[in-house]
């Protein structure tokens, strides 16, 4: 496995595009199982009340406990992932969310977005304090509602450049911008990538029969004020389990027996779609 990953380059991207990949990062066979752990958690938060966050018509985003997902120690070791959260977030960086998205059969195309509001640390400072990880878990196809990003736009300051009042939506004026600058993503299984998620971005429909699920990782700087929207947590036994040098990577809290998560990060303007 490749291990010497170059700062300049990592941080030109997310710096510039905003957005940067790692193709192969794991075998199919391990993303496979990642893949039939999100289906048993799926169905799970289906039937718990308040379990599935919707994200639009048949999209839905779920929070889960990093125990439940085999294999999630793997991704804090992983050569790339660490390289990147501590070229962009430094070496204090934090895990402050797990979940995943899927958009299912009828998902509908997505007004264009950012996953919250810019902090002042980049629309002020120019720096980026949280980075968003994902893995897709199927083979994506163009029918199946990939996702595309605007690159750069990660600085964009809408009250600025008057293009709305809502932080996380620009107005539809400004949507030209963005359909001029789109890149339509196209992973495969075992592909890691990592974005700001301040990147303008959208989920397209997805004209297929099949969902495309994706696992999402949220890492923040240390003063990165994430953590507020997620609840992570560890049991005893899992936090025992764990060696101290990735515990210090996670801002968790510990309980005896695993909780039902709160979601709290409802997204109140993707729920209609485009």
């Amino acid at each position: 496995m490749h291990t010497d990953y170059d700062v300049a380059t990592i941080m030109g991207g997310l710096y510039g595009d905003g957005f940067i990949a790692c193709k192969g990062a794991f075998a199919r066979e391990w993303v496979a199982q990642v893949g039939a752990d999100i289906a048993v958690l799926f169905d799970e938060a289906q039937r718990q009340p308040g379990g599935a966050l919707a994200r639009g018509p048949a999209r839905y985003y779920v929070e889960i406990h990093p125990e439940r997902l085999q294999g999630f120690a793997d991704i804090l070791v992983h050569p790339w992932f660490t390289a990147v959260c501590r070229a962009i977030l430094g070496p204090h960086y934090k895990v402050v969310e797990v979940g995943f998205d899927v958009p299912g059969p009828g998902a509908m195309l997505q007004p264009w977005h950012r996953d919250f509001a810019a902090p002042p640390a980049t629309l002020v400072g120019r720096r980026l304090d949280s980075l968003a990880f994902n893995l897709t878990t199927v083979d994506v196809t163009d029918q199946m509602g990939p996702l595309e990003i605007a690159p750069g736009t990660q600085w964009d300051d809408f009250a600025a450049m008057q293009a709305g009042s809502d932080p996380m939506f620009p107005g539809r004026s400004a949507w030209p911008r963005y359909e001029a600058r789109k890149q339509r993503k196209m992973p495969q299984m075992g592909d890691f990538s990592a974005r700001s998620a301040l990147t303008v971005h959208r989920g397209t429909a997805n004209l297929s029969s099949q969902s495309r699920p994706v696992l999402v990782v949220g890492v923040d700087a240390p003063d990165g004020a994430n953590a507020a929207k997620h609840d992570l947590q560890l049991t005893r036994a899992c936090r025992d389990a764990l060696p101290h040098a990735l515990l210090q990577h996670l801002h968790y809290r510990v309980v005896d027996r695993l909780e039902p998560i709160v979601q709290a990060h409802t997204i109140e303007g993707l729920l209609m779609g485009a």
